[in-house]
């Protein structure tokens, strides 16, 4: 039984509502007065955020929903520390839009639950706490009458007089109980909006003294408009001009080598110091990990192996219309992160820069049955948003790897996805998106694969998300490899996973793999050569930034996941890398010549081929991140972009990283916009068969396109090859423009260098680019 103060103690508010009361249960010491207000039922509440919870109320009624509306008034006590407050009016509100919308001077809040009994909205006018405890015994709690405050699936009610700006709210969903149910309600919890634009939390990154926060929905109606500029516009950048650079907001510039100052380190705005950068690099669009609202401190709520650990990558979404709000400056919080993202986005495209998110809506921050962290979804409706099998013990399906599966086809989660997107073009500007495990889109609520799903068509139909860029990751983690087969209504691109392996596979020296390597260098007709797919639509990658990093490729014969605290069972272990000859560091020069040329060697193939190439953060200046291969957990310098270490290798491996880029974005042969033909490509190969050739070169021929005709090379061999040159075009000589052979500045030379002989004696693990010019 729940203690109430003496009634002496308390100051007294008045309450009208739409409540009436048991008649078994009346309000002792409560005067009730019945009032007519056009039938219109409404509360005000006075000085609402230190009102006691409804729970406190003396003579609270066993139930409200059963009764008939009648009109009423009536007397509450309150603490004596209550001020005078605003007073509050509430009405029935509309269903519609989802989540917060401002209806005049009222704010109205919408949520769906198709299977709860019971929705309370809770309300903080006095601002964030680090004692969750003390700031939710402060909030006012609104039950909502299902007779009045819901329309089919959707509770809803409207606030007059609440400030527009700075309230925190969230809700106590109830409804069916029993594991068996598939339900998981829990009144006990405060649970976040899934409609939320903003997330009030933790200010700080990995702040220590707040481990334990709770995150609440926020609003702002009360700030101008973002001013995009009269001269803004939007890059519309083709797809077949791509360069896409992986990269992390908070890894870019969180070290202290970065040179910034420590309040706008791994924020948004770090981003904006770091623009040079991207345009001397001569990438024209970032690919953010994941910069919806997330907890960095999950892996520490329960002790685990893994309790040592920080979430930097940020593939655990607690909601999907929320900025990142520890990547704002200074502890900003929400609202500066929103304004901050949106900073970010007009400098980037001011600089020619497109914005494409990595977006994670195959699972939740949730976890599983075991140890769920229930912030949301799980607690409002856990059979609609998430894949349950009540059939089995442990009912959450787990094709993501994380414990729960987004239940994206069916008709409400469905609706939630495509507003999340249209919210993050429209209100951000962001030119695309990278679907995390996108396979999981293409199954049904209960797992099966689906040959047509509703979601992915409905992405690729939408018309607000029309001018976007759409990519698939096209598998899960429940064997759904969908890598050129990927629905896509022809809009869709992939992630080129084949294309990842098989040109390791060739570039390290294994036998058998030439013509596969020339399949998919040639743009992977074998897989996007139909119905009006391009050669763009295969994202190609050879490191992204689950796996080794570029340098640890070459470095690395197996994953070194120690520090994870698993053991070293996590990562994956085909990586098809070899280490030149020694595992990890040495100062042995030739191993190290070794690596640095077939770390050139993989950027150039990367760069002639057809496709879209990108490549991760990092790799412009060799990053390692010591063999680890699963790194997602490491907020140190093993994912942190060592400024210092760029300007060590600016006028080597940079300047041939940013050269190769510049020459694939200026040559009209590199950017295809349809597949190769006969008539556009050579092949100088008789050895197709032969399982021990690890040589091959072919020339590019301009053509309609121009540019002049390409020779390329490469030598997988561990001996040098004598490869023969084909004659130049008429009118034109052969120059010299790659050697990965050569040390810098003569591996790549701006314009080329004429004397090509008809030999070209090609060194062990090496490549070539010849450019035909008069």
């Amino acid at each position: 039984m729940l203690h109430c103060p003496k009634p002496e103690m308390h100051s007294k508010i008045w309450i009208e509502s739409s409540v009436t009361l048991s008649p078994e249960e009346p309000l002792s010491n409560a005067p009730l007065t019945s009032k007519s207000h056009n039938n219109i039922p409404h509360i005000i509440f006075g000085n609402f955020w230190t009102v006691p919870r409804q729970d406190c109320y003396r003579g609270k009624t066993s139930s409200i929903y059963n009764q008939s509306a009648q009109e009423k008034t009536r007397e509450v006590e309150m603490p004596p520390s209550t001020k005078s407050g605003t007073l509050l009016r509430s009405s029935t509100g509309r269903p519609s839009p989802l989540g917060v919308s401002q209806l005049g001077d009222a704010v109205n809040f919408s949520l769906f639950s198709k299977h709860a009994t019971s929705v309370t909205l809770c309300l903080s006018i006095s601002g964030r706490s680090r004692e969750f405890s003390k700031m939710e015994s402060q909030m006012q709690e609104i039950p909502l009458n299902p007779k009045e405050n819901k329309t089919g699936d959707i509770w809803h009610v409207c606030i007059e007089n609440l400030p527009l700006s700075g309230v925190l709210y969230g809700y106590r969903v109830d409804g069916p109980e029993g594991w068996h149910t598939g339900h998981r309600f829990d009144k006990n919890l405060i649970l976040i909006d899934p409609y939320a634009k903003l997330i009030e939390g933790r200010r700080v990154f990995g702040d220590n003294n707040e481990k334990m926060s709770r995150f609440l929905g926020t609003y702002d109606f009360s700030s101008l408009p973002f001013d995009w500029g009269n001269d803004y516009k939007c890059p519309e950048i083709p797809e077949k001009d791509l360069v896409i650079y992986e990269m992390s907001v908070r890894s870019f510039t969180a070290d202290k080598s970065s040179g910034l100052e420590p309040s706008i380190r791994g924020s948004y705005l770090g981003v904006i110091e770091k623009i040079p950068h991207l345009l001397e690099l001569g990438i024209n669009a970032v690919e953010l990990l994941p910069v919806f609202e997330y907890d960095e401190f999950e892996f520490q709520r329960h002790p685990n192996p893994r309790d040592h650990m920080l979430n930097v990558w940020g593939y655990s979404t607690m909601n999907f219309f929320s900025p990142m709000s520890r990547y704002a400056s200074t502890g900003g919080g929400p609202l500066a992160a929103s304004l901050e993202f949106k900073k970010m986005v007009k400098a980037l495209h001011s600089a020619g820069i497109e914005v494409i998110l990595d977006v994670v809506y195959n699972h939740t921050n949730e976890a599983d049955d075991e140890h769920p962290y229930t912030t949301s979804f799980r607690g409002i409706d856990n059979k609609v948003y998430y894949m349950v099998d009540t059939n089995s013990y442990v009912q959450l399906l787990n094709f993501s790897g994380c414990g729960n599966t987004f239940n994206c086809n069916h008709p409400m989660v469905m609706e939630l996805i495509l507003d999340s997107l249209r919210y993050w073009v429209t209100e951000y500007h962001v030119n695309g998106f990278r679907f995390d495990l996108a396979s999981v889109l293409c199954r049904g609520p209960d797992g099966t694969p689906l040959n047509a799903p509703l979601i992915v068509k409905a992405i690729a139909k939408d018309p607000v998300l029309s001018k976007c860029k759409i990519i698939a990751e096209p598998w899960d983690c429940g064997g759904l490899y969908l890598v050129g087969r990927f629905p896509n209504w022809d809009r869709w691109a992939e992630w080129n996973g084949k294309y990842r392996d098989d040109m390791r596979r060739f570039i390290k020296g294994d036998g058998g793999m030439k013509g596969t390597f020339a399949t998919r260098i040639s743009g992977s007709s074998d897989l996007y050569q139909i119905n009006a797919r391009k050669p763009y639509h295969s994202i190609n990658f050879v490191i992204a930034h689950d796996g080794f990093t570029l340098y640890d490729l070459v470095a690395y014969n197996s994953k070194h996941n120690e520090m994870n605290g698993e053991g070293g069972r996590d990562g994956c272990n085909d990586n098809y890398s070899w280490n030149c000859g020694f595992e990890g560091e040495t100062r042995d020069p030739a191993i190290n010549a070794l690596r640095s040329r077939q770390m050139k060697n993989f950027h150039l193939a990367l760069m002639v081929s057809q496709g879209t190439p990108m490549m991760l953060m990092g790799d412009e200046y060799a990053h390692t991140r010591y063999g680890n291969n699963n790194s997602y957990g490491h907020d140190t310098a093993m994912n942190h972009f060592q400024w210092n270490q760029l300007d060590a290798r600016k006028e080597s491996h940079f300047r041939f990283f940013a050269e190769t880029i510049r020459f694939h974005r200026q040559h009209p042969l590199l950017g295809r916009d349809t597949f190769l033909t006969k008539a556009d490509i050579t092949w100088h190969e008789k050895n197709w068969d032969n399982f021990d050739s690890r040589f091959l070169s072919f020339s590019l021929h301009e053509g309609k396109y121009g540019g002049g005709d390409l020779y390329i090379a490469f030598n997988a061999h561990d001996y040098f090859v004598k490869s023969v040159v084909p004659p130049p075009p008429s009118g034109k000589f052969w120059y010299r423009v790659v050697d990965t052979n050569l040390p810098s500045p003569d591996d790549f030379i701006v314009g080329g260098v004429p004397g090509v002989k008809k030999i070209y004696e090609m060194a062990p693990y090496s490549a070539v680019l010849l450019h035909a010019k008069p």
